[in-house]
C-alpha cells in the first residue's frame, strides 16, 4: 500500500495524462482516510495537529484530484466526471478498458506498453 502511495503521491504528483488501476486508486484513497484519521486522533490531544492535518489535506489535494482523472481514463472516461456526484463513485469501482483507449496503454497489460514502444520505433 505505501509503495502505490508513494508512487501516486511523488511520482505522478500533478500528472494528469495516462491511466490509473482502481488499485492504485483506492489504495491511495484508503491511505489518505488512514492518514486523516490520525491526524484526528493527534488532533484531540495536540493542538497543532489540527494545522499539520489542514497541511497535509492541501498537499495531497492535487494528487487526489489527479490519480482521480487518471481513474477515469482508464474506464475512458473524461476526467470531468469526477465532478458527477455518486456516478463518479460507481465510475472509480468499474473496472478499467481492457486494451488501449484515447488516453494510452493498459496499465494491467504491461506487454502492450511494450508493443506501443516496437511501433513508435518503425
Amino acid at each position: 500500500m505505501l509503495e502505490i502511495y508513494k508512487k501516486v503521491v511523488l511520482k505522478n504528483y500533478a500528472n494528469f495524462n495516462g491511466r490509473a488501476r482502481r488499485k492504485e486508486y483506492w489504495m491511495f484513497f484508503l491511505a489518505s482516510v488512514i492518514i486523516n484519521f490520525i491526524f484526528g486522533i493527534f488532533e484531540s490531544f495536540l493542538p497543532f495537529f489540527k494545522t499539520v492535518g489542514g497541511i497535509y489535506g492541501l498537499v495531497v489535494m492535487l494528487p487526489a484530484i489527479a490519480v482521480a482523472v487518471r481513474r477515469m481514463h482508464d474506464i475512458n472516461k473524461s476526467g470531468w466526471f469526477i465532478l458527477i456526484p455518486i456516478y463518479n463513485i460507481i465510475l472509480l469501482a468499474t473496472e478499467g478498458e481492457k486494451g488501449s483507449n484515447q488516453y494510452g496503454v493498459d496499465p494491467k497489460n504491461e506487454l502492450e506498453d511494450i508493443s506501443e514502444i516496437g511501433k513508435d520505433l518503425n
